[in-house]
Formats: structure tokens, C-alpha cells, sequence
């Protein structure tokens, strides 16, 4: 069944179910600086957020057991598979952060993570400060990883700033390397604009098409002291 079916299916058939067990609860932690959120139309609870955490402040969000829901008949109502929070905990962290750049599952992925039991975040910094710590690490190496990326892009893209992502922005600012880095200067306003001569799209703080290398901007090019590159 697919998404669209199910949530259809939820909206338009009768669903029965059972009573959920209180002591069944896992606490998912974020010390991401961005916004946690993860919808799932497919069982119920349906929708799982959190605002943005950091490791002095973090953030937690209570998950208890969830359920999905089978076709039994034309006309029975759905039957009620449940999903304990753990499954359902370890399911929401794995959707967030599975495939994101620079996370390998292992080393260096966002400060994202669940323990079972409902804690507090004062419990949380007392009982588990090692998780917190390793929680931190790994971001700290997917940061890394992410400014290291973001080099390399803006290098190899003649500073187009389109190939920069929010997220080695995000690691910018965090990790207090923002200032040396030309990707973060200014960016927002930062836009390609089409050559005048060939039209492809180009930065407009460069004197040069990096295209067709005309010059579209001669008097940058003459206040920067540039000659043209004798060709061989």
C-alpha cells in the first residue's frame, strides 16, 4: 500500500485501536541546530518535531508506541499493527538523517539520537553526558566534513554560490570558521545573472564570463589591474 493509499485509506475506513502501554517510551535528543521533523502518513502517531537544539540546550521529544494499519476486507475495519518506541524512535532518527550529505551512520552525522526511557533534559545531562559528548563529536566531524565540501564546490564552480548548501553554511557559523570563508560572505544576496554575450549564468562580482571569457564588466576589470592571458 502505498503512502497516498494508506493516509486515504485512514481518512475513509474505521480503525480500532488498542490502548497504548504509558510505560513504553523512548526519548529522542537533539543538539541539531535546526529544526527536527519527520511526518509519516502511514501510522499514528502521524507527525514527530522538535525546534532546534544545540548541546548546551538540548532538545527532546517523547515518542511512545505508534501503529499501522492492514486491509482485512472491503468492509472490516483496518487491523492494528503495533510498533513499539524503540522501532519507532530508531525509525525516526534513521528518516531525518539517512542520506544526508556527509552523514555515514557512523562517525559523522547530526547531533541526532534516542534513549529508552522518558527522560528529562536535566536527567539527560547527569545520566548520559557521554552520549551527549559523542552526540557532539560526530556533528563536530560532519561540520567538518560539510565546510570541507563546500571548499571544494565553490572552488570548483568559479564561486557560484548556488553550490553551496544551508547546511555547510550551518557548519560555518557553528564551528566559528564563517569570517575566512568567501562562500559565507554576503551570500544571501549573492545571485547568478545571465552573460550578456553568451547567456549562460554567471556571478556578477566577477568581471569575467567563465563561460564564453568575455568581459562583461570593464570597468571592475580595469580597477582590478587585469590583462588578458596571452594565448599560446
Amino acid at each position: 500500500m502505498t503512502t497516498q493509499s494508506a493516509a486515504f485509506a485512514l481518512r475513509n475506513k474505521r480503525t480500532i485501536r488498542a490502548r497504548v502501554n504509558p510505560l513504553d517510551v523512548c526519548t529522542v535528543v537533539s543538539i541539531l541546530p535546526k529544526a527536527f521533523r519527520v511526518y509519516n502518513a502511514t501510522i499514528t502517531p502521524s507527525l514527530y518535531e522538535m525546534p532546534p537544539g544545540s548541546y548546551e540546550k538540548p532538545e527532546i521529544l517523547h515518542v511512545g508506541p505508534a501503529s499501522w494499519w492492514k486491509e482485512t476486507g472491503e468492509n472490516e475495519p483496518l487491523l492494528e499493527i503495533p510498533d513499539s518506541s524503540m522501532i519507532v524512535a530508531d525509525a525516526l532518527v534513521r528518516d531525518f538523517i539517512g542520506g544526508i550529505l556527509g552523514c555515514d551512520m557512523a562517525e559523522s552525522l547530526p547531533g541526532l539520537f534516542f534513549i529508552p526511557g522518558k527522560l528529562t533534559v536535566a536527567e539527560l545531562k547527569i545520566k548520559h553526558k557521554d552520549l551527549l559528548d559523542l552526540a557532539k563529536t560526530r556533528q563536530d566531524n560532519w561540520f567538518n566534513f560539510l565546510i570541507d565540501m563546500g571548499d571544494v564546490l565553490w572552488s570548483s564552480s568559479n564561486g557560484n554560490p548556488r553550490s553551496i548548501s544551508g547546511d555547510m553554511r550551518l557548519a560555518a557559523d557553528m564551528m566559528g570558521v564563517k569570517e575566512t570563508k568567501p562562500w559565507m560572505q554576503n551570500y544571501v544576496a549573492a545571485k547568478l545573472v545571465p552573460c550578456v554575450a553568451c547567456g549562460n549564468l554567471r556571478n556578477p562580482e566577477y568581471p569575467i564570463c567563465p563561460s564564453c571569457n568575455t568581459i562583461v564588466d570593464a570597468t571592475k576589470y580595469k580597477t582590478l589591474g587585469l590583462a588578458p592571458v596571452a594565448k599560446a
